[in-house]
């Protein structure tokens, strides 16, 4: 119980904990700073104290040879040894040789108790703890606490208490300003970490730089709490207790070289640069695989682990660190085997994340027991390695699909599957492939011949569903609500919830991302379109309409240029100075073709103004511009020569902005990415992940920027908010199991699936043989019925195969099927869906030829901080959705539509307005005379003048009371147009009806 309000009481504290008496024993000595040797760095008592009692016969031998002078023989070779391979080699792989015998520095505990003796040595290491330890041979220096494994130094801690006006930021000033790095305890590798510790927060640090010195956060949580003692007491009482800090030694702490890319301007080229860090796993991170084994411990294999981990978390090392946990786990200590056959890492990127590799390397006790099945290599090489039962595979989501027919394995296999970046595409046919190829439960074929239909199929159903011998664990930053309900843990009170958070917000408030909503500049585009023949106003769907319309104004010269300058300018006033001048932007466009003609006027503006660098283009494929006739490549259009990459081309000091189309929107990291320009709507995770790009920190980087010209600024900070914190999912709004009868009732109520066509094209599919050739005759009967339909309910029906299709995929993830009409069902819409022919775009492409842009300008709104609170979020399960509404899109006249476009881009109507427009708009149709007019006797030219006449005699009774409304309607240009679009309007509502 914490006691005392001086540093010294924080202390006492620290170290009555450490060496408390739990029976018979303590697991730590509190020892006093003389026993410490300043030369050598270490506690030679507790050395050999360690070495005679866990290796005897290797002291006798060395003895043999030395005989009084072995304690010091052993401390100079020890010493020596740790001079060169460092600390936690010397831990690890036990590297003191002497007259041909070796010398291990630490017993870690076994995973299994089929070698008792190595209990009872992992028993006799020796833990120790110093106050007020005297490092230094030059002065009389001493820090708070120390701790020893073995008499090697391993954790230093400066200890600072509120209640005397001390907080972390004098822990760390201290390490920072006090503790000079060549003293030997600490050199870089030689003491494994140092904690800055105040009573309300903890940092760490496994490299001292004097005042460059970088400490990591190492809190529990967001605002660390303890109702019992001091918030900061998890340190001592969790994380430096005996079995955590020799687990830590064992199977956390490594060194890592990193890679970063940079430009040389010297020798102007893209160099790598290499740079040694030493790993020590951040709180979060060991929390997660701690407990993740706990509760694998406790249930067994079968169960679903969701760990939603914020960007900047660390997920490479979490990863890693599991896999290799997993590889090598036992459930009871008394087993004859590990628990999983196989732990298989499926990433969803096609490259492999070289970290996760480097990482899981570090750990490989016996070589060739990881297998790196990476784009240069085949399923083929997937299948060998399952089959041959490696330890920790490595692969992508991708290759599964292809040998999931042909993989068949022993019942007792048992996988730990570690799902890399889960989202959507870990929900649909893909993972489904995984699981079946994985499943235990393969008959043999001479056994399904002795089966009937109905049982075949409840065993395809058992393989595509959850397997008791498969244990998955779904690494993401966003999950959706699907992902929660597939990978989600329920508590007591039945709400869904990652099993494990390190959220957004903790992120951000702890400075590992940027916050990237901090500045954001909202801008919105007015234009004018007018029809160019009054005579051919034809009728259009609205929403569709609206779609089309938008897109032909975006994707004008004018639109593109006036866009292109604003972003140009912006950049070159503002953000080429961030970073010390080393910043770079991105654009997200909304198309491949908007990408091509911002690609071509960002090189015409930037040329223009001369300067030094020019806009990369990334986008897929071939784009063909059917105005000029002309094909473009993104190799052809960046123009980049050799074999150099777009993201290396970025560091370039000639390209400065990347302008992208649905490419490097997710999982490009590029700490140099200060600007955002958006003109693409997002929306849900898309917002997210596109506008995290800008995320990542750097040297320099303090703020961010997003010029957006398209979204809803309260639907972004929804869309973020809902990320901030962590997910739950509460349980009524789970995916109700009962929607898929419903969507399957509307299929069958089409009356296009006849009972025969079910039972025999499931024959046919699930029996063993070649029978696919007969499908097609089933399916080509069906499709011809379906194209029979008329267009509205040819486009329900589909809408609804897609509903039905996506919910069975999704609720065969989460629920035990055994309605084996579902799976006959799936297998065959999913096989008509393939066969349907595809529908031509509706949208009414064509209307853009009778339409002209009169108008367009851009206006800033405002920059703004969107705001986030803290706090947990929920949300929803899926519904069946997907099929169209019974009514018809609203069709309107093309004024009308234009209308609707210019309220909202054009006149800038301010509430008021609206009103005695609405009013004056009254007055206008309520005008007998006017409705007198309105006869077929009468000519459509004598309607219109008298028409003109009443608006203008309305119009004037705002120039004494509206005069700025009155001035915006009798503006020549707009006067003109709405008086033509609410004639024709009118005209059509009362001789048409």
């Amino acid at each position: 119980m914490a006691t005392g309000t001086k540093e010294i009481h924080f202390e006492e504290d620290v170290v009555k904990y450490l060496t408390r008496d739990l029976g018979n024993f303590a697991e730590y000595t509190c020892k006093d700073t003389t026993v410490y040797n300043k030369e050598l760095c270490l506690i030679e008592e507790d050395a050999i104290a360690f070495i005679k009692e866990t290796q005897p016969k290797v002291y006798e031998a060395i003895y043999a040879q030395y005989g009084l002078n072995t304690d010091a023989k052993i401390i100079q070779n020890l010493a020596k040894s740790i001079k060169t391979n460092k600390t936690l080699k010397t831990f690890r792989e036990g590297q003191i040789k002497m007259v041909g015998q070796t010398i291990k520095m630490c017993y870690f505990k076994p995973n299994h108790n089929r070698s008792p003796e190595h209990l009872e040595l992992y028993n006799k290491n020796k833990l120790t703890v110093i106050r007020q330890l005297k490092y230094s041979r030059l002065n009389e220096n001493s820090l708070d606490v120390a701790v020893f494994v073995n008499g090697l130094p391993v954790v230093t801690m400066e200890l600072k208490n509120a209640l005397t006006g001390q907080y972390l930021e004098d822990a760390k000033k201290q390490y920072r300003n006090d503790r000079d790095p060549k003293e030997t305890l600490f050199e870089f590798q030689r003491c494994l970490v140092h904690f800055a510790v105040s009573t309300e927060e903890v940092a760490m640090t496994t490299r001292l730089a004097g005042k460059s010195t970088f400490f990591l956060p190492f809190n529990k949580e967001l605002r660390n709490r303890n109702p019992n003692g001091f918030a900061t007491a998890y340190l001592w009482e969790d994380v430096l207790t005996k079995d955590s800090l020799l687990d830590l030694i064992q199977n956390y702490i490594n060194l890592q070289v990193n890679e970063e890319k940079f430009y040389n301007p010297t020798k102007r080229e893209i160099e790598t640069k290499k740079s040694e860090v030493f790993i020590f796993p951040r709180f979060h991170q060991r929390r997660a695989v701690q407990n993740i084994l706990a509760d694998v411990k406790e249930k067994g294999v079968g169960q679903k682990y969701l760990i939603q981990h914020s960007a900047g978390s660390g997920k490479s090392n979490t990863i890693s660190w599991l896999a290799h946990r997993l590889s090598d786990f036992y459930q009871n200590p008394s087993d004859d085997k590990a628990l999983f056959d196989s732990t298989i890492i499926v990433t969803d990127r096609r490259v492999l994340d070289k970290q996760i590799q480097d990482n899981i390397r570090q750990f490989e006790q016996e070589p060739g027991a990881v297998a790196y099945i990476d784009e240069n290599k085949t399923s083929k090489d997937l299948k060998k390695a399952i089959e041959q039962g490696k330890r920790i595979i490595v692969t992508t989501l991708q290759k599964f699909p292809v040998i999931s027919e042909t993989v068949k394995f022993l019942k007792d296999r048992k996988y730990a599957v570690i799902i890399d970046e889960a989202h959507s595409s870990q929900s649909g046919e893909a993972a489904r492939h995984l699981r079946k190829t994985l499943a235990l439960e393969t008959a043999e074929e001479q056994d399904d011949k002795e089966k009937d239909l109905d049982e075949i199929i409840l065993d395809e159903i058992k393989s595509k569903g959850d397997q008791p011998n498969i244990s998955f664990f779904a690494f993401t930053a966003t999950p959706k609500p699907k992902t929660i309900e597939i990978f989600g843990s329920k508590d007591e009170n039945g709400k869904l919830h990652p099993f494990d958070h390190y959220t957004m917000e903790q992120a951000i408030m702890e400075g590992f991302i940027l916050h990237v909503l901090k500045n954001y500049m909202a801008w919105k585009r007015y234009y004018k379109l007018v029809i160019k023949n009054q005579e051919n106003d034809k009728e259009y769907e609205k929403k569709k309409a609206v779609r089309v319309l938008g897109n032909y104004v975006d994707l004008k010269d004018h639109a593109i240029e006036m866009k292109s300058r604003i972003m140009i300018e912006h950049f070159t006033n503002l953000t080429q100075n961030q970073i010390q001048g080393t910043a770079r932007a991105m654009l997200v466009t909304k198309s491949r073709l908007h990408a091509v003609r911002y690609k071509l006027k960002f090189d015409e503006v930037m040329q223009e103004m001369n300067l030094p660098y020019r806009a990369l283009v990334a986008f897929s494929g071939t784009v063909h511009d059917a105005e000029t006739g002309q094909d473009y490549t993104e190799t052809s259009m960046n123009n980049l020569g050799g074999n150099i990459k777009i993201p290396d081309a970025l560091k370039l000091p000639n390209f400065r902005i990347l302008i992208v189309a649905n490419k490097y929107q997710t999982g490009f990291d590029e700490p140099m990415l200060h600007t955002m320009f958006v003109d693409k709507k997002l929306g849900g995770t898309s917002t997210v992940q596109t506008l995290s790009r800008l995320n990542r920190t750097k040297k320099g980087k303090d703020s961010t920027m997003v010029l957006d010209f398209v979204n809803d600024l309260e639907q972004i900070q929804e869309d973020f908010q809902q990320y901030y914190g962590s997910n739950n999912m509460e349980l009524d709004d789970q995916t109700d199991p009962n929607s898929l009868y419903d969507v399957l009732n509307k299929i069958e109520n089409y009356n296009l699936i006849y009972k025969q066509d079910l039972e025999v094209f499931a024959n046919y599919f699930f029996k063993k043989g070649d029978h696919k050739e007969k499908l097609q005759p089933i399916l080509k009967e069906i499709t011809a019925r379906v194209i029979s339909l008329e267009v509205e309910d040819k486009l329900n029906f589909k809408a609804d195969v897609n509903s039905f299709i996506r919910l069975y995929r999704f609720l065969a993830q989460i629920l035990k099927f055994s309605d084996v009409e579902l799976e006959k069902y799936y297998v065959l819409l999913v096989a008509l869906l393939k066969n349907l022919p595809k529908e031509k775009s509706h949208l009414p492409y064509d209307l853009v030829n009778d339409v002209e842009l009169d108008s367009y300008k851009l206006q800033h709104q405002f920059t703004i901080e969107l705001e986030l609170e803290s706090g947990d979020t929920s949300m929803q399960g899926m519904t069946p959705g997907g099929a169209i509404s019974g009514t018809e899109d609203e069709l309107e006249l093309l004024t009308k539509i234009l209308k609707v476009l210019n309220d909202t881009y054009g006149l800038e109507l301010k509430e008021e307005d609206r009103i005695d427009f609405l009013r004056m708009k009254d007055k206008v149709e309520q005008d007998e005379n006017l409705h007198a007019y309105f006869n077929p006797n009468n000519t459509k030219a004598n309607i219109r003048d008298r028409f003109d006449d009443v608006i203008d005699d309305v119009l004037l009774d705002f120039v004494n009371t509206k005069l700025d409304l009155y001035n915006k309607l009798t503006d020549d240009k707009i006067n003109a147009a709405f008086k033509q679009f609410w004639f024709n309007e009118l005209y059509n509502k009362r001789m048409n009806g």
